[in-house]
């Protein structure tokens, strides 16, 4: 006979102990940071995803800045899904069907309770892609969410770069490297990826069209082997929060470092 033994809290996290913890790797209130978390990944966090962003939002005020992906995947070209997969003949009717991107109505897909929660406080800026939009709040919040290109949407006119070009920070509470959305930057800057053709429904003066875009075939994968490089250089941070892993480092190195991978190991080269 099997014994059930339900789970105990022994190390709650509370938000004076998450401060605390982040403070000690260097989080502080003068930075822009891309945060990324699985609420999952901790034992116990007293208040959840709240506590978390409350956290978050009191290390950065009043001069930081909160960065978070609120991607609405499901709003993107049906012939691409794999879970679920559609069948051909369904793709238009998909495509008529999709409600027009809404930034607080709209589905966040796989993106946590964290961002869900951070997308609907007071004073989040939430950039105008209807795919892959990021959220914003703190100082520089406009300036990171005001210009989203339509095409390409993570490359030089993005979020990505301009957390890139303000020296910000990379956060991550339980994820890894893979999740990491700003490195994506990184493909766009070498010739690594084949180009796509995308899609998504969003509102126009006519009413919800349906708008397809360019974009790259992108791959999160290759970025957990940069992790090996930042912790070799001492660029990575990283710690134990309520049995969580929390890993700490600047984006821009990240970012460049991932550009060496890609140019040392990519086929495109023979073809430049």
């Amino acid at each position: 006979m099997t014994e059930n033994r339900a789970k105990t809290v022994s190390d709650p996290v509370t938000k004076e102990s998450l401060i605390a913890g982040l403070k000690k790797i260097g989080v502080s209130g003068n930075q822009i940071l891309e945060v990324h978390t699985r609420l999952s990944a901790f034992d116990y966090v007293v208040g959840g995803a709240r506590t978390v962003v409350d956290a978050l939002m009191e290390i950065a005020a009043p001069g930081g800045t909160i960065l978070m992906p609120t991607q609405t995947t499901e709003n993107s070209e049906p012939s691409k899904w794999e879970d679920p997969a559609v069948p051909a003949y369904l793709y238009q009717k998909v495509r008529e069907a999709m409600p027009a991107y809404d930034s607080k109505k709209s589905d966040l897909r796989r993106m946590g309770r964290v961002v869900e929660n951070f997308r609907h406080r007071e004073g989040v800026i939430i950039s105008s892609h209807p795919a892959v939009s990021y959220a914003a709040w703190g100082r520089y919040a406009r300036l990171l969410c005001n210009r989203q290109s339509m095409h390409f949407p993570l490359a030089e006119e993005s979020p990505c770069a301009r957390l890139y070009e303000l020296k910000g920070y990379v956060l991550l509470m339980g994820t890894d490297f893979d999740t990491c959305t700003c490195m994506h930057l990184a493909e766009y800057r070498c010739d690594c990826r084949p180009i796509v053709i995308s899609g998504a429904c969003l509102n126009t003066k006519e009413g919800p069209v349906w708008k397809k875009y360019l974009d790259l075939d992108i791959d999160s994968e290759v970025f957990l082997k940069v992790r090996n490089v930042l912790a070799r250089k001492k660029l990575l941070r990283e710690t134990v929060i309520g049995g969580c892993r929390i890993q700490f480092f600047p984006a821009a190195a990240a970012i460049d470092e991932a550009v060496k991978y890609f140019d040392r190991t990519v086929v495109y080269d023979l073809y430049r």
